[in-house]
C-alpha cells in the first residue's frame, strides 16, 4: 500500500467539470430553489447574486492557497499550516460531517427522479424513495472505487448532458414567457434588498448550500495535471460562474411562470415543473428527470471524492487513524475511506426513511450542511488572508485579491453561520452543531507523527 495518489490524472477542463458537478446546478435547482422561494420570496434572484459574492471570495482564497500548497486535504491542510492542528482538524472534520449528511440530501432526490420516470405519484413515498436512493449511492461508490480516471470520464459525460438539458429548458422557459405565458412579469425589484430580519439568514444559508461543492477541485489537486498554472485552483474558481448563471436563469424563469405559492411547493423537482410549464410536454418532463438523476449522481460522486480525499489526507497525517491514509495498489485510490463512507452513508440514509416527509429531510439537511460549510469555508478564507498578509509589499492587487477579499468573505460566512444557529429546529441543531462537536471524541493532538505530503507552489 502507498500514501500517494495517482498524479496527472485530471486535465484543466476536467477540473472545471468537477467543480460544476460539485455545485450540481441540476440537483440544486431541483431541490433547493423552491426552499429559497419560501424564505426570500420575490427577492430570490437578489439572494442568488448577492450571496454569491462571499462564495466568489472563498473561491479566490482557494485559488491562492492551492497556488502555494496543493494537497488532497485542501482546507484541512491549509488551516493546519496557518492556525495549527486543532483548527486544521476541525476544518477537515466539518467537511467530513457535511459530506455524510449530504449522503441523504443527495440520495433522496435520486430516488425521487427515478420514480418520476416510472410513476410520479409515488414520489412522496419516503421509504421507497430512500431505498432507491440507497441503491444509487452504492453504485456510485463502486464507480469511485474503480479509480479517478474512470470517475472523471463518467463525470464529463454526465455533466455535459445535464448542462445541455438545463440550457435547453431555460431557453424554452424564457421563450414561453415571451409568448404570453407569464404569471409575474419580470421586475428589477426582484433584485432588491427588502429581506425581513427572519428571512435574511435562512436565505443566505440556502444559497451557501446551493454553491457548495466546487472546492472538490482543490481536494483533487494532487491528481490534477500541471499543464496550466494552478489548474485545480482556477478550475474551481471558474466553475462558480457557470453555477451562478444557471441558478439565476432558473430562479427568474420560475418566478415568471408560476405564482410564488405554487413555486414554493416544487421541492420534488423544480426543473420538471418548469419544463412542463414551458410547453415541453412529456419529453421535457423526462429530460428534467434525467437532468436531476445525472446531477444527483455527479454531486454525490464529487462529495464522496471530497470525503475520501480529506479523510485520506487526515489519515496520512495521522490526525485520524493511519489506516485511512493509504491507497489501493491497483486503482491508486483511498478505497478504505470509501468503504467507511458506504457503511455510514447507508446507515444515515436508512435512518432518514423514518422522517415524516421528503421535504423535511431536505430542509433539515440543507441547513445542517450550510453551517458546516460556512465554518470550514470561513477558516480557509482567514488562512488565505493570513498567509498573504504581507503581499502588499510586492503588489497591492495581490494583497486585495488574496488577503482583503477572502478575509471579508470569511467573516461574512462565519457570522452568518453563528447567527443562523438560533433559527434552527432541534434536528438541525443536533446534526449541524452536535456533528461538529462530536469531532472532539476523535481528536488526537499527539497523533501527528510526520508532515503531510504537500506540493509547494512558487
Amino acid at each position: 500500500m502507498s500514501d500517494k495518489l495517482k498524479a496527472n490524472s485530471l486535465s484543466f477542463f476536467e477540473s472545471i467539470i468537477m467543480g460544476v458537478a460539485g455545485s450540481a446546478p441540476g440537483f440544486s435547482i431541483a431541490v433547493a430553489i423552491s426552499s429559497l422561494l419560501v424564505t426570500a420570496g420575490m427577492f430570490s434572484p437578489n439572494a442568488i447574486l448577492i450571496f454569491a459574492l462571499p462564495m466568489l471570495g472563498i473561491a479566490t482564497a482557494y485559488k491562492g492557497l492551492n497556488q502555494r500548497i496543493a494537497n488532497a486535504g485542501a482546507a484541512y491542510e491549509w488551516t493546519k499550516i496557518g492556525f495549527g492542528k486543532l483548527f486544521g482538524y476541525f476544518s477537515g472534520w466539518a467537511l467530513l460531517i457535511a459530506s455524510m449528511v449530504f449522503m441523504v440530501t443527495g440520495s433522496v432526490p435520486l430516488g425521487t427522479a427515478t420514480i418520476d420516470l416510472i410513476d410520479p405519484a409515488l414520489a412522496d413515498h419516503v421509504l421507497l424513495t430512500t431505498s432507491i436512493g440507497a441503491v444509487w449511492f452504492v453504485v456510485i461508490g463502486l464507480v469511485l472505487i474503480s479509480g479517478i480516471e474512470i470517475t472523471s470520464k463518467v463525470q464529463v459525460v454526465m455533466s455535459t448532458i445535464e448542462l445541455v438539458i438545463l440550457f435547453g429548458i431555460s431557453i424554452a422557459a424564457f421563450v414561453a414567457t415571451q409568448t404570453g405565458h407569464v404569471v409575474n412579469p419580470f421586475s428589477w425589484s426582484w433584485f432588491g434588498f427588502h429581506y425581513s430580519r427572519e428571512t435574511f439568514a435562512s436565505s443566505a444559508l440556502i444559497v451557501v448550500f446551493l454553491y457548495w461543492g466546487w472546492d472538490v477541485t482543490a481536494n483533487l489537486s494532487e491528481e490534477t495535471r500541471n499543464d496550466r498554472p494552478n489548474a485545480a485552483g482556477n478550475g474551481g474558481f471558474l466553475s462558480v460562474f457557470v453555477t451562478i448563471a444557471s441558478f439565476a436563469a432558473f430562479t427568474a424563469a420560475t418566478l415568471m411562470l408560476f405564482s410564488l405559492r405554487d413555486a414554493s411547493g416544487f421541492s420534488d423537482n423544480l426543473i420538471y415543473h418548469v419544463a412542463i410549464a414551458a410547453g415541453l410536454g412529456k419529453t421535457g418532463g423526462y429530460a428534467a428527470a434525467l437532468a436531476l438523476i445525472l446531477s444527483s449522481i455527479a454531486t454525490l460522486e464529487t462529495t464522496m471524492l471530497q470525503f475520501s480525499r480529506t479523510l485520506f489526507a487526515m489519515g496520512r497525517d495521522r490526525a485520524l487513524p493511519a489506516y485511512f491514509g493509504e491507497v489501493h495498489e491497483r486503482t491508486v485510490t483511498p478505497v478504505r475511506t470509501m468503504y467507511l463512507l458506504l457503511a455510514i452513508g447507508l446507515v444515515v440514509i436508512f435512518a432518514s426513511s423514518f422522517m415524516p416527509s421528503i421535504a423535511s429531510i431536505l430542509a433539515d439537511s440543507v441547513n445542517a450542511i450550510a453551517v458546516q460549510v460556512s465554518y470550514y469555508y470561513g477558516l480557509a478564507g482567514l488562512v488565505c488572508a493570513w498567509l498573504y498578509r504581507d503581499s502588499y509589499k510586492q503588489s497591492l492587487g495581490t494583497f486585495l485579491q488574496y488577503a482583503v477579499v477572502p478575509a471579508l468573505s470569511a467573516v461574512a460566512l462565519m457570522a452568518l453561520g453563528v447567527y443562523a444557529i438560533a433559527t434552527f429546529n432541534t434536528t438541525t441543531r443536533v446534526v449541524g452543531i452536535g456533528g461538529l462537536f462530536a469531532g472532539i471524541l476523535f481528536y488526537r493532538p499527539a497523533g501527528y507523527r510526520r508532515a503531510a505530503v504537500a506540493v509547494a507552489r512558487s
